[in-house]
């Protein structure tokens, strides 16, 4: 903006404007405010760059409350101290101008989406941001007074306005980057997990990882430091916490969810591995609903973690759920053609298995949800029958129909044989012959391909 203003004619300002803002440019002016914002005496600089690797690397925007208590923290510090809490306005003008807050959300952001482009060019930046993140969030949990707070609350008091942060991401930047300081801060959090208000929190943010969305009971009672491992995926903090005391590897939480199911459910390769490693583990205990780590894997398309447990001797292929569901069915329903192929490999896995709630079939579910390359590998096996109906009488070409799958619906017309019944009138109608036996599909107007 000084350059632009320095010129003396709206003709060489808007030159100027021109040349500024081409990238070349720009990336000089952003080093060269670097190199300024570097340069400044005392603790501004420290204190600068602190604050752009917070924005930066934040994995959300950060309101200025939460900024100014993250910049607070010494690491390692055993209490807080609002001593050490900058003001915005410090923070700001250490910046150079990088940093500006968001007056309608009172969020701090860079500058201009440039300098978040700048920035990513230049990972050196900042030395182990994730990790650095991680500590800072680790020591501020670690304090006597959030350790204090209750664990049954349903958010954070005003007077930690850093905690939701800390609480929901410490895992996320631990996840990216593990360094040996972080391990012990780690480890004393997750002593006596399951009685800390960032737990309740974790699992309230993440809405028990859509595993369990009614989850509100603000409660992390049987939710141990294990079970907090497994859950973020933390391979090397399992690991510790492993060596430290003896554990209950197969303990459960109210929900039923032991840590090999938190770690299966999300595809955590690492955790799941270490797991299974450890003397006594059960890889087939369910939890309340009768899903094992193998069926949560299946639903959620894990091809990794559904191989590392297929290959367990005391895993059921087959174990069905609360509602009759195998894993076959979960993965079908969701569309995870990796899982559907390798269980379709397994001996003894029934491809035309009928759930007990709704009566549907791993093909019907495909073919209800439209998909299509999962519907074309249950067809390659001629043991599959798509004419099964459910309990309300409607087959997979219905539910495929009712739904407008028009791909799906081809492939089953195409299955010679299956449905001499149907025919296709003079327009684009697939209209059932009515003395067919089959129940009468709701088939919608298929359009020209």
């Amino acid at each position: 903006m000084n350059a632009i203003m320095g010129e003396t004619t709206i003709n060489q300002r808007r030159d100027m404007l021109h040349v500024t803002t081409k990238k070349q440019c720009l990336w000089d002016t952003y080093a060269a405010t670097l190199a300024r914002v570097k340069a400044q005496t005392g603790t501004k600089s420290r204190l600068a760059m602190q604050a752009l690797m917070w924005v930066f690397y934040s994995e959300r925007p950060l309101h200025v409350l939460e900024l100014r208590h993250a910049l607070g923290v010494v690491k390692g510090s055993p209490d807080s101290g609002t001593g050490n809490i900058p003001e915005i306005r410090t923070v700001l003008q250490c910046s150079l101008g990088l940093l500006t807050v968001e007056e309608s959300s009172s969020t701090i952001r860079l500058v201009h989406h440039t300098l978040q482009e700048h920035l990513s060019d230049n990972p050196t930046l900042f030395h182990s941001p994730h990790s650095t993140i991680a500590e800072v969030c680790l020591t501020y949990l670690n304090f006597p007074c959030v350790r204090d707070l209750s664990p049954t609350l349903s958010s954070a008091p005003p007077t930690t306005p850093f905690l939701d942060y800390a609480s929901c991401h410490w895992g996320t930047h631990a996840g990216r980057e593990t360094t040996e300081n972080m391990i012990p801060p780690a480890l004393k959090l997750l002593d006596g997990f399951d009685k800390h208000l960032s737990s309740n929190l974790l699992l309230l943010h993440t809405r028990y990882w859509r595993k369990h969305p009614w989850y509100n009971k603000y409660s992390p009672e049987g939710f141990t430091g294990l079970h907090g491992a497994a859950f973020l995926g933390l391979v090397d903090i399992t690991v510790a916490l492993l060596k430290i005391k003896e554990w209950d590897i197969n303990a459960t939480n109210p929900e039923g969810d032991t840590p090999l199911i938190l770690a299966a459910t999300n595809g955590h390769e690492g955790v799941v591995g270490t797991l299974l490693e450890y003397i006594g583990t059960n890889p087939d205990l369910a939890d309340s609903w009768g899903r094992g780590p193998l069926s949560l894997a299946a639903e959620n398309g894990h091809v990794r973690v559904v191989k590392m447990l297929l290959k367990q001797t005391s895993v059921n292929p087959e174990k069905a759920d609360y509602w009759g569901r195998d894993p076959l069915s979960l993965a079908a329903e969701n569309g995870h053609e990796g899982v559907v192929k390798l269980l379709l490999d397994q001996e003894g896995v029934d491809p035309n298995r009928v759930d007990t709630k709704y009566g549907q079939t791993p093909l019907s579910w495909a073919a209800e949800n439209g998909h299509e390359r999962v519907v074309e590998v249950l067809l390659e096996r001629s043991d599959v029958n798509p004419q099964l109906a459910d309990k309300n009488g409607r087959t997979s070409l219905a539910l495929a129909s009712q739904n407008g799958h028009e791909g799906v619906v081809k492939l089953l017309l195409e299955q010679k044989g299956l449905f001499p019944n149907l025919q296709v009138d003079g327009s684009t109608d697939l209209t059932p012959n009515k003395s067919s036996e089959l129940p009468e599909p709701p088939l919608k107007r298929i359009r020209q391909s």
